[in-house]
């Protein structure tokens, strides 16, 4: 159904919000260069031929004939004086006017933005997928830029939870060249999104860069905007923490939490309190960790976002599982698995169940936990071909975990898998996984993980006979837990004045 038809319904409560919802970010009433004043004489063309007016019937009493004809060629700048009466008379606003934008469409279209929102927070996200094209496409038709940027980034943030990583980035990219005139600020929404498209891909010296990048511009240029920085210190702490550049992530958390009390958004607040428990969790600060995580979650849940919830689920079985506590981090991981599944999150969906199946390995249910590593790493040569385990989404296991689609976790499958077979013996099956994960995360740059894994190939190796292979593999992780993240990250970026 058209979009226009389909909200038409809207129409009694957007004329109370008329003069909210539009507006192209410039100042109402104020007409700048000759490009805007030759656009304004183009519609009072338009809009007197489609009342059948004559120069004259438009411009009297106030003005003359030939002052309308002078305006409407583009060579006058009219006054606003002269703006309100030709409005007026042409039976538009003086907003409508001025900017091409009907207050009616603005409203009907934000609210069609709020519906699909909803959507995408409480549903699958191909369905919200679906409201924010038609947004998307009704906006630019009317020539809407504002709405169609709010849509592309919906669109974004919709094939972020598909695992549709290189649409995401498109997405994203097209916001920022729609939005290339406006301030930093209005673009940094869309540079987080595609930071988070080049995390989950596993580029994370490239997401730490769009973001440090990011945030220096801003202030370096003056440009304090509280939400943008909040937005953009929250992002960084993901690629800071999986690089090893802990110093940093602790850092990009204290100034999230500083900036907070000046940003009115609970659902980016919550994503906060997301990201500092997991710089408290590497520090071992497990109870202050949860306490955090507990914050979020309240905020989530009255929010209804339902991704972000079993996001919170997740950490808070990751946080369980550092205490020791495995019955209850299984209990909260197969709960975040659960929810991210019924919203059709595919690559979540398979991130998370790498994590269930080391809970599960250190339970002492290998077989269980084989059974759901398998199927995710379906392309790999080291993987094998098992079905996806009883009860699984199907659909979240079609494309799997590669190694430009959650390399970070794909890594971390293979490393479970590897000491599956070496506690089984197979210790030619063990290597060969180990090496597979080693490959996968020395693309990714994931200093801590890969020391770690260098120490149990080593290990292996060493068990073998193999004592240079072994060496090599220690000196590898030593040279990465060295000095983690120094070697691949620039100066810190510059901080705003708190």
């Amino acid at each position: 159904m058209n979009l226009s038809r389909r909200l038409s319904y809207r129409r009694g409560e957007e004329d109370t919000v008329a003069d909210r919802s539009a507006g192209d970010g410039r100042k109402a009433g104020a007409v700048t260069g000759a490009e805007s004043t030759a656009e304004i004489g183009r519609r009072v063309l338009k809009l007197r031929t489609e009342r059948g007016f004559t120069q004259r019937m438009l411009a009297e009493p106030a003005y003359t004939a030939a002052y309308v004809s002078t305006l409407e060629a583009g060579k006058v700048r009219p006054s606003e004086a002269a703006l309100r009466h030709l409005a007026e008379r042409l039976g538009v606003s003086y907003e409508e006017l001025t900017t091409g934008r009907s207050p009616h469409d603005a409203t009907r279209l934000r609210a069609a933005l709020t519906d699909a929102r909803r959507a995408l927070a409480t549903g699958a996200a191909e369905d919200a997928a679906g409201l924010f094209e038609e947004v998307r496409d009704e906006a630019e038709r009317l020539g809407f830029a504002e709405e169609r940027a709010s849509a592309l980034l919906g669109l974004g943030d919709c094939a972020l939870e598909t695992g549709d990583l290189t649409v995401a980035r498109d997405h994203f990219e097209a916001v920022e060249r729609l939005l290339s005139g406006e301030p930093l600020p209005r673009r940094v929404p869309a540079i987080r999104g595609r930071a988070v498209a080049h995390l989950l891909a596993g580029e994370l010296r490239y997401s730490c860069y769009l973001l440090e990048s990011a945030i220096d511009e801003l202030n370096a240029s003056g440009l304090h905007d509280p939400y943008a920085l909040l937005l953009l210190y929250t992002a960084a702490i993901a690629p800071y923490m999986d690089m090893g550049a802990h110093a940093r992530a602790v850092r990009a958390a204290e100034l999230a939490l500083a900036l907070a009390p000046s940003v009115d958004d609970p659902g980016l607040i919550a994503r906060m309190h997301r990201g500092v428990a997991r710089t408290l969790i590497a520090e071992g600060r497990t109870a202050e960790a949860d306490a955090s995580l507990a914050k979020a979650q309240e905020l989530y849940e009255q929010l209804r976002i339902h991704t972000d919830l079993a996001h919170c689920h997740w950490m808070r079985g990751y946080v369980h599982a550092q205490d020791g506590n495995l019955e209850r981090a299984e209990r909260e991981l197969r709960t975040a698995r659960d929810m991210l599944a019924s919203k059709r999150a595919a690559l979540f969906t398979v991130q998370v169940e790498v994590e269930l199946a080391d809970v599960l390995r250190r339970r002492g249910r290998t077989a269980e936990a084989e059974a759901l590593l398998l199927p995710l790493l379906a392309h790999s040569p080291a993987a094998g071909t098992a079905p996806a385990p009883g009860g699984t989404d199907t659909a979240a296991y079609e494309a799997g975990l590669t190694a430009d689609r959650g390399a970070v976790h794909a890594g971390g499958a293979h490393r479970l898998l590897g000491l599956i077979a070496d506690e089984r013996g197979d210790a030619e099956a063990a290597e060969e996984h180990y090496c597979a994960a080693l490959s996968l995360l020395e693309r990714t740059g994931a200093a801590g993980d890969l020391a770690d894994l260098c120490r149990l190939l080593g290990d292996l190796l060493r068990r073998e006979g193999r004592l240079e292979a072994a060496m090599d593999a220690y000196r590898t992780g030593l040279g990465h837990r060295a000095a983690p993240g120094t070697t691949t990250l620039g100066p810190a970026p510059a901080e705003p004045p708190m």
